[in-house]
């Protein structure tokens, strides 16, 4: 397993890139660069990973295929083939993107997310991204998110199956899949129950944590790993079964001190099961 994480230095070489993941100890970074940067700097960046032991993680293709808007979905649909074709060049382990959201928040909730309706569009999007590019070492993945598919391991199984093609992946978050305070206390079974059905599928994970308040309704909120609720040893137990070079990449906080405390604390949990990182 490798740790991962965002860097909060200027660097404008791939030296200056391995540099900064090398100071804060991370063995896997995602992708420094996008689509749109020249045939040479994609692959100085590739040949720098390779040299210095770093596993370039991700490459985000973060937009909306599934909009209901039609400029939108075609301008969304287009920067994924051309993030997927950029991991494919520079060696990532996945291209990455959520599903969409049927309504105008490219990332939020909306009626018809679950719908059958929804999941066939997303199988269908999914495949014609997958098609177009073809590749060969990388693969493309859903990231699990709690108001749209893929929100479960279930209806991860059933996008697989459905989608049928084998550069479609796994991307966990099982952060975004907390969605009540039933899941919230059960975590560490949710978990497990994801890597029983789709372990051999993974090929990167997030690593965040999550926080229940006493307000109500139900408020969940994202808090740096640690300290919310997150069961992290069983997590890490479950990564430490997969390929030794799947990468756990922190993100969604504020600033270097924050990623600091969280990359300390997943390295305390690892080292008292006695799991590299």
């Amino acid at each position: 397993m490798r740790l991962g994480g965002p860097v909060f230095v200027e660097f404008e070489d791939p030296d200056g890139w391995i540099r900064a993941l090398k100071a804060e100890g991370y063995r896997a970074g995602t992708c420094p660069v996008g689509h749109d940067a020249s045939a040479e700097l994609i692959r100085a960046y590739r040949n720098a990973a390779d040299a210095h032991d770093i596993v370039i993680a991700e490459v985000g293709a973060w937009s909306n295929p599934i909009s209901p808007d039609e400029r939108t979905r075609k301008a969304a649909v287009e920067h994924c083939k051309q993030q997927l074709e950029l991991a494919e060049r520079i060696g990532a382990r996945c291209c990455v993107n959520i599903a969409g959201s049927r309504g105008e928040q490219w990332d939020g909730p909306h009626p018809d997310n679950f719908s059958e309706e929804t999941f066939e569009l997303i199988v269908d999007t999914v495949r014609e991204i997958i098609d177009a590019v073809n590749p060969q070492r990388t693969f493309y993945a859903l990231e699990t998110m709690p108001w749209a598919f893929p929100d479960s391991a279930d209806t991860y199984v059933a996008l697989i199956k459905a989608i049928n093609r084998k550069a479609f992946a796994v991307h966990l978050d099982p952060v975004n899949m907390i969605s009540s305070p039933r899941i919230y206390y059960r975590n560490g079974e949710m978990i497990k129950d994801f890597f029983a059905k789709l372990g051999p599928f993974i090929r990167t994970c997030h690593a965040k944590d999550i926080r229940l308040s006493g307000q109500l309704t139900v408020r969940l909120e994202e808090t740096v790993p640690g300290t919310g609720e997150l069961n992290y040893a069983v997590y890490l137990r479950e990564l430490s079964r997969l390929d030794p070079d799947i990468p756990l990449i922190i993100e969604h906080l504020d600033d270097a001190d924050q990623y600091r405390r969280a990359a300390g604390y997943i390295r305390q949990v690892a080292a008292s099961l006695d799991i590299s990182l």
